[in-house]
Order: structure tokens, then sequence, then C-alpha cells
């Protein structure tokens, strides 16, 4: 095929992804009714305190500013309020979290917390979330599956026992897609999860419960894991914060079965949160001992010295085009950093993007964990006879979770050509970046879709995937809300072991562009 046709049939396809859009839209739309959002809370000193930074409440602790209980009830109170509609929790709110705030105020009162105890707790007294995929001692461990709906940990998962030795209180567990494998939260148990700025529309996955309570303030922070953008891609959809970490430098053990020494793995654990300034003392808290020279989290960061660059796409056929708002958006942040450094945002290419799907595929086969026999608790299931059973509506699996059964016994990717595609790509970006450049790109083509929209068009999500391929860090950053009101968001992305640069960038874009916006209207809040 020319160069020629090859445009010409670029041309028919980027009209046929518009024209498809604009019919799931319209149809979709129609069938989920009037738009609706996240309640605000019921007074302004309420609404003040649940949309603090968790490192501010951390701090108004410390000084007796705020008691513990006081900042655990009323997220308690929260989530049992926006729960009713959002469908996010899994198991919870805990009322032992309660207890244990008003022993930490009660330990204050007595003088017994220490300066040195405050250091080793920078969280105390704090509530925070996680998925539900993700252990949590004594609490229900489902991860989305009819099977499971009465197991529960033993222990906790090693990210949330740090969170805990930080002195922070976990106060419920969160919705996933069946064993997070899916770009939706949906399941057979606990069902679909609704996004607090528009209902009807997706919150991604899998770490969807935690991105929509987050936003909608009901938990000061969360824990979530990304293996194909499963933090990034429901941070994007419901407005924001969430760093995928550079592989390894977060143990792994108790996040969907794993034992914490898996080598070959694109999976990684990380924050999720409202503000920016929430994501480097969380990390912190979250890094193996010995990566803490590495990372260097603790150094400042000279934005105007570094390099910066963008892709403009990743030219896969099946994604949707870029919108016209995202391009703009990234033309503003290109301009804004151009500004800053006073050298230009460069434009930058990696080779073999078009593949970010195909890659991702591969090395999901690669992976230590078994989705087939995840999905079954044990056993292989027959995608054939789930999907007669889904037909006869009497399958324990949603349509999504039957796809990736059946994608199992397609035929698989060529390991040789997967695996030089990767290191060319990588060898690339290394190249790039260097120690001390970043680049941006879209998180998405479009924002936020209507419920059950990828069930058709799925592909976009390999502009979040193919930076676990990559095992590059990269942080999702919160841009303010397109014409439709729903999140915008774009990538910030360094080279391994560089998650300061990403992380000190997306304070900046906070600071220029304003970062998380509230879901709820102002407009009704009582005095």
């Amino acid at each position: 095929m020319t160069d020629r046709e090859k445009s010409s049939l670029a041309t028919v396809i980027h009209f046929l992804h518009i024209i498809l859009d604009r019919i799931l839209e319209f149809a979709l739309g129609w069938l989920l009714g009037t738009a609706r959002n996240v309640p605000i809370p019921p007074n302004k000193e309420q609404e003040e305190l649940l949309s603090t930074s968790a490192v501010k409440l951390a701090c108004l602790i410390r000084e007796r500013k705020l008691h513990s209980y006081e900042v655990v009830k009323a997220y308690y109170d929260r989530l049992i309020t926006v729960n009713r509609e959002l469908n996010a929790v899994v198991d919870g709110p805990f009322s032992e979290a309660l207890e244990e705030a008003r022993g930490i105020d009660e330990r204050f009162k007595r003088g017994e917390i220490t300066e040195e105890e405050l250091n080793r707790k920078p969280f105390l007294g704090v509530p925070f979330t996680t998925k539900d995929s993700t252990e949590v001692a004594g609490k229900l461990h489902t991860l989305g599956l009819v099977s499971r709906r009465n197991e529960r940990s033993p222990n906790d998962a090693e990210c949330v026992r740090l969170m805990k030795e930080s002195g922070a209180i976990i106060i419920a567990t969160t919705n996933v897609p069946e064993v997070n494998k899916w770009i939706e939260t949906r399941n057979m148990l606990i069902g679909q999860t609704k996004n607090p700025y528009d209902y009807r529309r997706s919150v991604g996955g899998s770490s969807g419960g935690e991105a929509a309570l987050i936003s909608a303030c009901c938990t000061a922070f969360g824990l979530g894991t990304d293996i194909g953008g499963s933090i990034r891609i429901p941070a994007f959809n419901c407005g924001i914060f969430g760093h995928k970490p550079t592989k390894g430098v977060v143990n792994m053990r108790g996040c969907t079965f794993r034992k914490g020494d898996e080598e070959h793995t694109m999976v990684a654990a990380g924050p999720m949160t409202r503000y920016a300034e929430d994501l480097i003392p969380i990390m912190k808290v979250l890094i193996e001992p010995s990566q803490t020279k590495t990372l260097r989290l603790e150094e400042s960061v000279n934005l105007k010295s570094l390099r910066y660059f963008y892709i403009p796409c990743n030219n896969m056929l099946q994604c949707n085009p870029i919108g016209e708002e995202e391009q703009s958006l990234m033309l503003k942040i290109c301009s804004y950093f151009t500004n800053l450094s006073g050298t230009e945002v460069k434009l930058a290419t990696l080779p073999y993007l078009e593949s970010s799907s195909k890659m991702w595929r591969y090395w999901m086969t690669q992976e230590p964990a078994n989705f087939n026999k995840l999905l079954g608790n044990g056993e292989n299931l027959n995608p054939f006879f789930e999907l007669f059973k889904k037909l006869l509506g009497r399958s324990e699996f949603t349509m999504a979770a039957i796809y990736s059964l059946i994608d199992a016994l397609l035929p698989p990717e060529r390991e040789q050509k997967m695996r030089e595609a990767t290191k060319r790509c990588k060898n690339a970006l290394n190249e790039l970046l260097g120690d001390d450049g970043v680049l941006f790109f879209h998180s998405s083509p479009r924002t936020a879709p209507f419920h059950y929209y990828p069930l058709i068009k799925f592909a976009d999500f390999s502009y979040f995937s193919i930076f676990n391929v990559l095992h590059v860090p990269v942080t999702q950053v919160p841009m303010g809300l397109d014409s439709r009101g729903m999140p915008m968001g774009i990538q910030v992305v360094a080279n391994e072991m560089n998650d300061r640069l990403c992380l000190n960038v997306a304070k900046e874009l906070e600071r220029a562009f304003g970062g998380w916006v509230r879901p709820y209207k102002h407009n009704n809040m009582t005095k």
C-alpha cells in the first residue's frame, strides 16, 4: 500500500470513528436518561473539611485544630449518603475507624503522642480507602466475583500495612471490575459504579471505586493498582491525580494475590488524590526502603532546567481521533512550559506506538497471574459456555469479563516482533528523556464516555497501557472540565526512577491550571 493509499484509509477511518462516536453518544445518552451529579455536602463547614488535602488534614490534626474523630466521622457520614447512588463501596464504612480516631484524640488529650511518633506517622488520624482487590485484614476481598462474595482477607497488603503504620485509618474498600481486568467498574456482585460528575458516565477501571469516592469527597485519599491504566484511567475519568510509579518501587504483596517478589510484571501500586501536594508524601510512605535514595523524592526539582516534549497522538487507527478540546489543551500546556523554561516544548515521536495495544496484549500473557483462573476463582472457565449462560441471563460474569475469556482464545501476538518493538520503543524513550526530560502525552482522545461505550470502542485505553509496557513512571493530572462538564487531563511521563520529575511537574500544572474541580454545584450550598 502506498503512502497516499494509507493516508486515504486513515482519513476514512477517522471519519468512521467520529460517526460511530456520535451515534453511541446519542443512543446511550438517550437510554441512560438525564444527567445527575453527586450531591454537595450539607453545609460550608463540611464542604471545606471534606475537600481539604490529606497533608493539610494531618497537619490540622497534629496542631489540634481538628480532631481525628471529627474528620473520620465527616467522611463516614458522607460515604453513607453518597454511596447510595454512586455505588462505589464494597465493604464499609467501618465503624471501628471511628473508634480508632477517637483513640487517637484521647492519646493527644493525655499527651501520649510524642514528636518522634508524629514523625513516624505523617498521616496520623487521616482516613483513606483502597480497592477491593488489595487485601485489608478482616475485610471483604471479592475481586468483584459472585463466587467470592463472602471471602475475607487474613492480612493487610504491604501498601495497606505501610499506610496504617503511617497513622492513616482505613474506612472502606471500593468497587472493581472482575479481577481488575476491564476499563469500566462493573460486576455482577456490587453492580456499576457511577461517575460523580455525571452518573450516566464511566468511572473507568479498575480502580474506579477509588477514583469516584476521592473525587466525590468521600475519602481523603486512596491506593490504586495499575497494570494497563488502572490508576490513571479512573483518575482521568473522575478528575483527580493518580501516580503509577516506576515498576518495583512499591511492594505488590497482597495486591490481587501478588506475593511481592514477582520479577516480570507490568503492575504497580500508587496513590490517588484530589491534590498534587499529597502525592509525594504518600509515595514516601509506600516505597521500598532500598529505593529511597534512588528516587530522591525529597529533592527539589528546578522545573526551568528540565527538557519538555509532547506527542500529539499514538497513530493507532483503532483509537478515536484526538478531540479538538484535547488538542487545544495540549497546546496550552506546551505554551505554558515553553514560557516557563524559556525553551520550546519539542514535538517527539516513538517507534511502534501504533502497536501499543499489541505490545500490551503480548506482555499480559507474560504476567505471573492466570486471569482465566482468577476469574474462575481457581478454576478454568469455558468462554463459550459462559457466553451461552450470559445469553440466557444466568451468568455470574459481565460481558466485559467474557470478552477477556474469548480474547485468550484468539491468535497470540508474535513474540519476537513484540519483544523487538518493546525494546526499540523503550530505548527511544530512554534516549529522548534521559534523567532531565518530561513527556506530555494525551490521557485519552476524549473524556469519560457513557456506561457500556467501551464494550463497542475500547482501544483508547492504549494511551495509558503503553507506559505499563515500558515500566516508566506516569502521573495523571486533572486539567479542568470540557464543554460537557467532564474532567480533562494529561499524562506526565519520565524515565524510570525519575518519579520526582512527574510529580513536581504535576504540582506546577495544578498551580497553573487549577487541578481537581468539585463535581457538585455550589449554587445549592446551604448556610
